[in-house]
């Protein structure tokens, strides 16, 4: 159950453009961002970094960045990222095998060396303390140029905030996040907990 309410979008009217345009990307509007309505100009500015991390200019596939995300949340500990974050790379084309599988991304055969190296960073960058060693660094940039770098970084941090928004928060997962992660994640030891 949410620990503040999460604002309804009769509320927020002045906002449905935005909310109008992340469910034509993602299918529903995150609760997150209803709570985040409370202080619209704190929802305008997430929205903007979000859509620059995740959108469509990249250098670094979609379905890997969310992989990335997924791995950092899962490190963060945080279930409703973990759903959404599962649940947006398979929408962005990852084998459901992968996200199956991505808690033993070092040793399972579906991962290449790059994509071990990259979640391995992203997992150890997600915990505290930091633990993003300056070998992992430099492997890394054996399969990444700086510009892919940054976007890896960028999501990291992004799902940073947003781990420690909604786990926090207690945001409550919405049911196409919720149902994939029933279905997909739940062997690995998923559970919505508190986001029910």
């Amino acid at each position: 159950m949410p620990r503040l309410k999460t604002t309804s979008r009769e509320e927020l009217a002045a906002m449905a453009p935005l909310f109008e345009l992340v469910e034509s990307v993602t299918g529903f509007v995150p609760n997150s961002m209803m709570q985040m309505g409370i202080w619209p100009e704190l929802t305008n500015a997430f929205t903007g970094l979000a859509a620059t991390i995740l959108g469509p200019d990249t250098h670094v596939p979609a379905d890997l960045k969310q992989m990335i995300a997924l791995v950092a949340s899962q490190a963060a500990g945080c279930q409703y990222c973990m759903a959404h974050t599962a649940h947006s790379a398979a929408k962005a084309g990852a084998a459901l095998e992968k996200i199956e599988n991505v808690w033993s991304f070092e040793t399972s055969p579906l991962f290449t060396e790059a994509e071990r190296i990259v979640l391995g960073v992203a997992r150890d960058a997600a915990q505290v303390p930091n633990a993003v060693t300056d070998e992992a660094f430099e492997a890394l940039k054996a399969h990444f140029d700086d510009r892919q770098i940054i976007e890896i970084m960028s999501v990291i941090s992004l799902f940073g905030f947003l781990n420690r928004w909604n786990d926090t928060m207690a945001t409550e997962l919405e049911d196409s996040p919720l149902q994939f992660g029933q279905k997909h994640l739940a062997k690995a030891g998923w559970d919505p907990k508190k986001h029910l």
